[in-house]
């Protein structure tokens, strides 16, 4: 195994748990997001095109919109994950919610393993509650969470469809969530 990719959307735990995985491998961790941003997050120091973002588009046109950015994004992450899975330095651990099933079961990269993270919608909620905590702009975080959620159901069905594995993280410890994907190879998570 040399590269290790951690796919789920937002607040499910993803950086925690590629940094505690990439520090047990002694893989380099990096994040889709240092690849191209999309807008992010809609609080704290947030530009005003972000909170616009959020608070025009439906849940449907913010899913549209991050899956064409996702899209337009996967030739840089195909390049980097083919080129870490047959070079000679460190592995990797890539995590991000760009990793979308579809793309990644299409790429076929050896010596790869993918993986990604959900959580339950309650904690979905209390995760994004807690991190804009002091947010006044309350309907664009509504928006952002409802993108979330809609987007973990999209990718899920995704991941099924294509026989990989999710770890769901509700409830869980990053050690026992790093166990999990390091020592269960195998297509699904109980």
């Amino acid at each position: 195994m040399r590269v290790v990719l951690i796919g789920g959307t937002s607040h499910t735990g993803k950086s925690t748990v590629a940094s505690a995985v990439a520090e047990r491998l002694g893989f380099e961790c990096r994040s889709t997001d240092g690849l191209a941003r999309h807008p992010g997050r809609p609080w704290g120091n947030v530009p005003a095109h972000v909170v616009e973002h959020y608070g025009t588009l439906t849940v449907d046109e913010l899913i549209r919109s991050v899956l064409d950015h996702y899209e337009r994004l996967w030739p840089r992450i195909e390049e980097l994950i083919t080129e870490r899975a047959k070079g000679d330095g460190p592995g990797l651990v890539l995590e991000g919610s760009a990793l979308w099933p579809d793309r990644v079961a299409g790429a076929g990269v050896p010596h790869t393993r993918a993986v990604w993270l959900t959580a339950d919608q309650t904690v979905l909620g209390a995760r994004v509650r807690e991190s804009a905590r002091e947010e006044r702009r309350r309907h664009p975080v509504d928006k952002f969470l409802a993108r979330s959620v809609r987007y973990q159901q999209l990718m899920t069905e995704s991941v099924d469809a294509h026989g990989l594995r999710r770890v769901d993280t509700s409830g869980r410890r990053v050690t026992e969530l790093v166990d999990a994907i390091l020592e269960r190879p195998c297509r699904q998570d109980p």
